[in-house]
């Protein structure tokens, strides 16, 4: 499995630690950037993710930023891709379960590191429930 990584300035203090789990579970993860604390803007890397997603260039994502809202929005214009914003074990599991989200999103600013990686783990734990939840997914695709 590949999973795509996006963060902006306020994001990607997460890509080492998010990187680490994912190695530890043997999944490699592809970092579309950004790399450093300069102020850039979010959509820019939120489009590489979600192009690549879009694609199939990579099986999933994970993106953060400051709030986790922008990445969202962002992510969720591109055909394909159910971005769910998580803050705790809890959310990350159902964004999977009921959404099946293919974007996980976190918040750097307003969740600790460790809550982020637990709702990785969740959010790689969790399977999609599908039934009624399928149907649900099928009448956001209508909207494209």
């Amino acid at each position: 499995m590949t999973i795509g990584f996006a963060g902006d300035h306020a994001g990607y203090l997460l890509a080492a630690p998010i990187r680490k789990l994912l190695e530890e579970r043997g999944i490699t993860m592809v970092n579309f950037g950004t790399f450093g604390p300069e102020s850039v803007d979010y959509p820019d890397f939120a489009h590489k993710l979600g192009e690549a997603v879009q694609k199939g260039e990579v099986d999933c994502g994970i993106a953060a930023c400051g709030t986790g809202n922008g990445m969202a929005i962002c992510l969720n214009k591109h055909t394909g891709v159910r971005a769910g914003l998580a803050w705790n074990r809890e959310i990350a599991a159902l964004v999977k379960e009921h959404n099946n989200a293919n974007v996980l999103v976190l918040s750097q600013r307003f969740t600790s590191e460790q809550e982020n990686l637990e709702c990785v783990k969740a959010w790689l734990d969790t399977e999609f429930a599908g039934g009624r939840h399928q149907r649900r997914i099928d009448k956001i695709e209508q909207c494209r």
